[in-house]
Formats: C-alpha cells, structure tokens, sequence
C-alpha cells in the first residue's frame, strides 16, 4: 500500500471524527520525550530487518512463552514497525504481509501502568504476573488496528464485568452456578463482538481465565495466554 493511500487507512479507522493520524519520520524522534531508552533504540535503527529483530526480543523476553505462536508469525510475516501518532497518542503500527500479500496493520500502545479504568487500578497488583508483564514492557495493548478487536486491549478499554452498564443475561440461563465473581473480574481480551477472555483475580492463579460471552455460556479454567494467543493468531491471518 503507498504511502499516501496507507495514511488515508488508517485515519478512516482513527476511531475519531475528523482522527489525525501521522507517521513520526526519523528527524521527529529527536523531539520525542515520551520513548524510553529502550524504545529510542529500537526506532533509532535505520535497518528495517534489524529493527524488526529488536522489537521481538522485547516480546520474547517478556511473553516468549506466553504468546509463542504469535511471535513465530510475526517473525516470518512482519513486513515493517513504524511509529505513529493517533489523535496525539504514540504507537507502534505492525504491518503484516502474508504470502497471498494481504496486508494486515496491528497497534500496540507504548507500555504503561497508569489506566484510567479505577476498578482495574484497585485491581492490577492483584493480577497474574505475565499479563502486568506484557502491559508494562511490551505494549498497552495489541490489536486490529481497524476493528480495535482481535486481541489484548488497551487498559483503559479493558472491560470490568462489573460494570452496572452491562447486562449479562446470560447469566438466567446459565445451565449451572456462575463460576467466577463478576465484581473482581475483567476482559482483556476482545473479540470485537461480546466476547471476552476474561480473568477474576481472586482466580488467576496458573493464568487461569474464563471465556466469557453475552450470548454463550462461559468456558471456565482455561489458561489465559493459551487461548489469546490462538485467537491472535486467527485475527492476524484473518486480516
């Protein structure tokens, strides 16, 4: 995709009336003080390959294992990273390009541990250990870029099930007691259509986690990275 057509895609999905979206160019990073040492090294490459390479050893070295089967696609269709601002955020944007050369864009937010959800704030340092992990040093969340679904989403859309706003009325015809305590438990997984992979950390032990749905009855003690990872998967060839 050009560069002009590229940029026209992605404001269409900047999620904002009117969104502004641009590509931050090697001289714009000089002025950047939002990057950590870490994150300047990796755009101050000038090699897309070895740029590329940088970037997923941050994701092995964090959620190797966790999320291994999403790192191995990257590794063999991962085209190019870029920086990009979106309505003034900075993210990284991943192009994919599978062999048919359809073209998929991913976000990942920069890392941070400050959200704006209070009930996931009062929660986080009660949460398994690998997910904190993959929010604090990798991204705040990696998704379809257009669909903002498809995978572990950003924490100020991390969905609490909670929420007065929603309402499960799955939950009357659930052919069994429910399981897990909505009140402790969040989404952080979507998949863009009222299902989440969801984790109550009074439960989370061992990444254990709940598929949850507002149609479907919820499939209890799955592992957390098992099934976000798969269905990563599913969204990147998909795309």
């Amino acid at each position: 995709m050009e560069q002009n057509s590229k940029l026209d895609y992605l404001k269409k999905y900047s999620k904002k009336r009117n969104g502004s979206v641009k590509l931050i160019s090697d001289s714009d990073l000089n002025y950047l003080d939002i990057l950590t040492q870490e994150w300047y090294k990796i755009f101050k490459e000038k090699s897309t390959e070895n740029r590329i390479k940088l970037i997923l050893h941050r994701w092995e070295q964090y959620v190797g294992s966790e999320l291994r089967n999403t790192i191995s696609y990257l590794k063999e269709y991962l085209e190019h990273v870029e920086l990009i601002e979106v309505n003034e955020r900075i993210s990284v944007l991943y192009t994919v390009k599978d062999n048919s050369g359809q073209v998929a864009y991913y976000e990942g937010r920069l890392p941070q541990t400050e959200n704006v959800n209070n009930e996931l704030k009062k929660a986080w340092d009660k949460l398994s250990v690998s997910v904190r992990s993959f929010y604090e040093n990798v991204h705040n969340g990696f998704y379809c870029y257009a669909s903002g679904s498809m995978g572990l989403v950003c924490l100020e859309e991390v969905s609490f099930l909670g929420d007065d706003n929603f309402e499960w009325s799955i939950i009357e015809d659930l052919d069994e007691p429910l399981q897990i305590n909505l009140n402790t438990s969040f989404g952080f997984f979507s998949n863009g259509m009222g299902t989440y992979v969801a984790i109550d950390y009074n439960n989370c032990e061992n990444d254990n986690a709940t598929l949850w749905s507002a149609k479907d009855e919820p499939e209890y003690n799955l592992n957390f990275w098992d099934v976000v990872d798969e269905w990563i998967l599913i969204g990147l060839e998909m795309s």
